[in-house]
């Protein structure tokens, strides 16, 4: 119990975090969104950004969970900081990379929402705003 509250407590740390990063975003002020989600990935996982980045997206949930043994706690604070790493891209126009964090986002969501026993309205609308911004990028970068 101790290590789910735990985990709990690291997620709502996260939610303030991320809400700071999309703020800074808004501004405009991408280095400093980028710096602090670089930080937030090590603090809250342990590894950098690039670790992440590199594990291909059809390998994403089985390599975390079997080979680093993370839990669905760290793979929801994973889908966020993915979430927040889209968003960042996307401001900066950079519509592949953001398509490509978005996807790691929603398979990591759907795994948490899956494996969860207890519905979630605010992760039901985050999978939707997940799935509205994939729609939208992929209507604009095929021909």
């Amino acid at each position: 119990m101790y290590r789910k509250d735990y985990i709990l407590r690291m997620i709502e740390m996260l939610a303030d975090l991320i809400a700071g990063i999309l703020g800074l975003i808004k501004k405009g002020d991408f280095q400093q969104a980028s710096q602090s989600l670089e930080n937030a990935y090590y603090d809250f996982l342990k590894q950098d950004a690039a670790f992440f980045s590199s594990i291909p997206t059809n390998e994403l949930t089985n390599k975390l969970l079997k080979e680093h043994h993370f839990t669905n706690g760290h793979l929801e604070i994973l889908s966020e900081l993915f979430y927040a790493q889209a968003e960042l891209f996307y401001a900066q126009k950079n519509q592949i990379a953001s398509l490509d964090f978005y996807e790691k986002s929603l398979i990591l969501l759907n795994f948490v929402i899956k494996e969860s026993n207890t519905f979630s309205i605010e992760k039901q609308s985050k999978v939707t705003l997940i799935q509205n911004q994939i729609v939208k990028i992929n209507g604009s970068v095929l021909p």
